[in-house]
């Protein structure tokens, strides 16, 4: 399958993200200007997004629905994992301590990271239930 057929493929799934006001970063050097701009008190939303149904089905409709809370963080952010690798690569090197998860959520207060949801966390929930934990996270995080 060409790069241009897969970029088709892939693009809903980008969007969905991307409409609510995510910034997409799809190279190393993204990531990184992205992260160099967080302030120490900044927090940063970060969804590790990727094609699985678990993300369409629950993270991405989760977040979405989080959003929504009154507090939230300042910052969104989002790589792709399933076609964004060396970008992906480079944001879970902010995930200190983290093993790779696809999809997974992240808060980072400045450029430390404070709050994780793995897929282990997102699969065989509800959008509804991941949806209290995020907001159950900004309320601790994003004050």
């Amino acid at each position: 399958m060409s790069m241009e057929m897969l970029d088709m493929f892939f693009a809903p799934m980008r969007e969905e993200l991307v409409r609510l006001g995510f910034t997409e970063l799809r190279t190393p050097e993204e990531v990184d200007a992205a992260m160099a701009e967080a302030g120490d008190d900044d927090v940063t939303l970060v969804v590790v997004n990727s094609m699985c149904g678990c993300a369409g089905g629950i993270a991405r409709p989760a977040v979405a629905m989080a959003l929504e809370h009154e507090r939230r963080p300042q910052r969104w952010l989002t790589v792709f994992a399933s076609q964004d690798r060396e970008a992906t690569a480079r944001m879970r090197e902010y995930f200190t301590g983290q093993p790779p998860s696809s999809p997974s959520i992240a808060l980072l207060k400045g450029r430390q990271l404070v709050y994780m949801l793995h897929r282990s966390d997102i699969e065989n929930r509800t959008a509804e239930e991941v949806a209290a934990d995020l907001k159950a996270a900004f309320d601790r995080f994003c004050a």
